[in-house]
């Protein structure tokens, strides 16, 4: 009777065990998928994402994250055009680009303030932007960034393309330019500058965006944002609350923990350690998640779109509903 009792108490704990091993599974297949689109260079977009996977921000926020990693800016942003992804990290600027040629988007959250946008130099002698006249400076000239740093220098009077010579080079380009000696300047990111500042400590850092861009706005200005697809939407209409809340988990652990950051992001994108933390420390990489439909954040994303138009670099202002609202 014992013995009964024991191998039906034992078929009993499998049977449990099965049937919580099934409960856990369904409900980790119950869970809605969010694609996010990355890439394979250790820049915000896959550091973001490497965090909020290795703390489980997504599961923790009822999704899950199926990460898409691409090779190229431009394979990323496709990737979001075509419908492959669900949503990404980028500029407002470019948003507003796709958005006027119909890419169905919307945009959901701030990301990455202006503060990692900076420009080095090596001559002691440069101390500001406007010493860059009749220099050279590199510059990757297709990016969003380039338009965010021509929309300031017009601001002060300065022409980039006529007041100085521009070298088109993307970012790792522009840092070998300057590590040679072949231009003065150079229009760098985060963490390439925290790279180039430890490797050559003469370099100086000349021209803050963030602190620029508040001088002239009066408003924080962003330099990355998400945006998601309105289809995705349509067919989860959580998925925006859900993912800006793993994206503000993502924020917090940045700012409480830039150790544990920094460990994350030497394993997933092989950034030499330390790097990461530095950065964060120095406050040049501000990564402060909030939803885009905030009045706050709204207005300052619209005068963003307002100035790239001021400055020639889109025709027209996108339609309201380029930033999403609950």
């Amino acid at each position: 009777m014992i013995g009964l009792s024991r191998r039906a108490f034992n078929l009993g704990i499998a049977a449990t065990l099965l049937g919580t091993t099934h409960a856990t599974n369904s409900s980790a297949q119950a869970l809605p998928k969010i694609r996010v689109g990355s890439l394979t260079l250790p820049v915000f977009a896959p550091i973001v994402v490497n965090i909020m996977k290795a703390q489980k921000f997504d599961t923790k926020n009822g999704f899950e994250a199926e990460v898409q990693t691409y090779p190229s800016f431009s394979a990323y942003y496709a990737g979001l055009a075509t419908g492959e992804i669900d949503t990404l990290i980028g500029g407002p600027t470019y948003f507003q680009k796709l958005r006027l040629e119909g890419v169905p988007l919307r945009i959901v959250a701030t990301g990455a303030t202006l503060a990692d946008l900076v420009v080095i130099a090596k001559d002691p002698a440069i101390k500001s932007l406007a010493e860059l006249k009749g220099k050279q400076l590199a510059a990757d000239m297709g990016s969003g960034q380039f338009q965010i740093l021509s929309i300031y220098a017009k601001s002060k009077g300065i022409d980039l393309a006529k007041d100085m010579t521009l070298v088109n080079a993307n970012f790792a380009v522009a840092r070998a330019q300057l590590a040679a000696g072949r231009v003065e300047a150079a229009m760098i990111i985060e963490p390439i500058a925290t790279m180039m500042i430890k490797e050559d400590p003469s370099l100086k850092i000349v021209f803050n965006t963030d602190a620029a861009w508040k001088e002239m706005a009066g408003v924080t200005g962003w330099e990355l944002v998400y945006a998601m697809r309105e289809d995705t939407i349509k067919k989860n209409g959580n998925a925006p609350k859900q993912f800006v809340a793993a994206l503000a988990d993502v924020t917090k652990y940045l700012q409480t923990d830039p150790d544990g950051a920094d460990k994350i992001a030497v394993e997933t994108v092989k950034l030499p350690p330390g790097i990461l933390k530095e950065a964060v420390h120095a406050k040049r990489w501000v990564f402060d998640a909030k939803p885009a439909w905030d009045a706050a954040e709204k207005k300052s994303i619209w005068d963003t779109f307002e100035r790239a138009v001021a400055a020639g670099f889109h025709p027209k202002l996108p339609d309201d509903a380029i930033i999403y609202a609950p």
